[in-house]
């Protein structure tokens, strides 16, 4: 069966967006958002779509405050019902949480929670600046306590070897590549930077840490 991937970051504003767009590519896949906090400019399935001519579901839940999901809910008296997040039946599917694992959905419910019933393999989006490695081993951790399938790490950033070694090293994650930061964004230089960071196998299953 054709793959789907769980697209989370180590934080908010890392980039994960961009590289689920460049894995949406990769695949021919689809991408859901199953909650969009925030619509006053383009929403994450929209530059999705706008990068790659996907097919986006709509998603879940579309609250208008840009912050955390129980926050933006409540603000609107929306209560989050993460019991009914399902996800499409579409294959192949990339699918991108907000924010980190820990991002609350409601007052019981993180994205982690979600994550764990689902059990469809990670990919950890990191970034390579400071602070990375306390982030991504913390992450990691949560992961496999939580008993979530993790495909490995993606870096995004300017090349750290010696950072990107010691993440996947200690955490025992798969190096899955790097996308560098890129100066303007098109469907042509996401596709060139994603072709060259990651190898053609990366996203292969069966390979997971």
């Amino acid at each position: 069966m054709p793959p789907a991937f769980i697209v989370t970051g180590t934080d908010t504003g890392i980039g994960k967006t961009l590289f689920s767009a460049g894995l949406v590519a990769r695949l021919g896949a689809s991408y859901w958002k199953p909650v969009q906090s925030g619509l006053e400019e383009e929403t994450d399935s929209q530059t999705v779509a706008r990068l790659t001519g996907a097919f986006c579901p709509p998603e879940a839940y579309r609250l208008r405050l840009p912050a955390s999901p129980h926050l933006s809910a409540d603000a609107e008296g929306v209560q989050i019902d993460d019991s009914a997040l399902t996800p499409p039946p579409a294959r192949p599917l990339v699918i991108e949480g907000a924010g980190g694992l820990m991002v609350p959905l409601n007052d019981r419910t993180t994205f982690l929670d979600v994550f764990a019933r689902w059990q469809m393999p990670v990919i950890l989006c990191a970034r390579t600046a400071l602070g990375t490695i306390n982030h991504s081993l913390l992450s990691i951790a949560a992961l496999r306590r939580a008993g979530v399938p993790l495909h490995g790490v993606a870096f995004i950033g300017s090349a750290e070897p010696q950072v990107e070694d010691t993440i996947c090293r200690m955490g025992g994650a798969r190096h899955l590549g790097r996308l560098p930061r890129l100066g303007t964004v098109t469907p042509a230089s996401l596709r060139a930077g994603f072709e060259a960071g990651f190898a053609t196998d990366a996203f292969e299953l069966g390979a997971q840490a």
